[in-house]
């Protein structure tokens, strides 16, 4: 379909978007079966999405692209988002922070490099994939500052503790050899895979006592920034840490947990006054 190979070659080279994100367009498009879809079309191929079980999440997903295209065609045509359900964020707790942060691996490579990796995502709430990026250079140790790459090839530095600099400093002088450029790489100095990340912090979880909580390497993001809300950090300084590219979605993470709630509750409630 000329139309579509067209938008997509223009986002390409025009805008400069990342792989990741043409395959997104590609995907999306496949549910549509004209280049000039009428809204009584439009409607339709939602509703295909849904009779393949897709979630409003992932509908919603869809139709974004699907939107960006219309636009660019000059279509007057939009497809209406779907209502998502509000789920709270899945999140490690103050215990199973301090077991993960407490675990001292013996000195087999993997452990170690699972160590630093693991608290690198509990001090920066930087992405799974922006985590397993990262180069050696990328670590600014007089600095405390992680160069990233995030989603739509944006780079943004991240700053990090002094205590994650002393983990960070001695994995790097014992297990990166001159020449290597994968931080948290294989010992063949490639990307590590995530599902071998993914499966090594189910297995560390367990092995502490606790069940990781749900879209695990992502609950990290997630812990890190309510507690960077609860320790008095600013929303927009959230935002710039986390590279979102609005306010909203960083606020969600100001709906913080049910016992902050009541926290709050407790010091404000008029019957605990009297």
């Amino acid at each position: 379909m000329p139309l579509f190979s067209q938008f997509i070659k223009e986002r390409q080279y025009l805008h400069n978007v990342s792989p990741a994100t043409l395959e997104w367009y590609k995907h999306s498009f496949k549910w549509l079966r004209t280049e000039a879809p009428s809204q009584d079309e439009l409607k339709n191929a939602v509703l295909r999405m849904r009779e393949k079980g897709l979630k409003a999440t992932g509908c919603n997903s869809a139709i974004r692209a699907i939107n960006a295209y219309l636009r660019w065609s000059g279509s007057a045509e939009r497809v209406a988002y779907l209502k998502e359900e509000q789920h709270v964020l899945p999140t490690f707790t103050l215990s199973q922070v301090a077991s993960l942060t407490k675990w001292k691996p013996n000195g087999v490579f993997c452990q170690r490099r699972l160590h630093a990796l693991v608290l690198t995502l509990l001090d920066t709430g930087c992405r799974i994939d922006e985590v397993l990026s990262l180069r050696v250079e990328d670590c600014d140790m007089d600095n405390l500052l992680l160069t990233v790459n995030g989603k739509g090839r944006k780079q943004r530095r991240v700053p990090f503790s002094f205590e994650l600099r002393r983990v960070l400093a001695r994995y790097v002088t014992d297990y990166c050899k001159p020449g290597d450029v994968v931080l948290f790489g294989t010992r063949r100095g490639k990307k590590l895979g995530r599902r071998n990340v993914l499966r090594d912090v189910k297995r560390l979880c367990k092995r502490l006592g606790f069940e990781p909580p749900e879209r695990t390497l992502h609950s990290f993001r997630h812990t890190f920034a309510v507690f960077y809300l609860r320790r008095g950090g600013s929303v927009f300084h959230l935002q710039k840490v986390l590279g979102h590219n609005s306010l909203e979605m960083t606020r969600r993470y100001a709906n913080l947990m049910t016992e902050d709630l009541q926290a709050v509750h407790e010091r404000v409630s008029l019957l605990s006054s009297l």
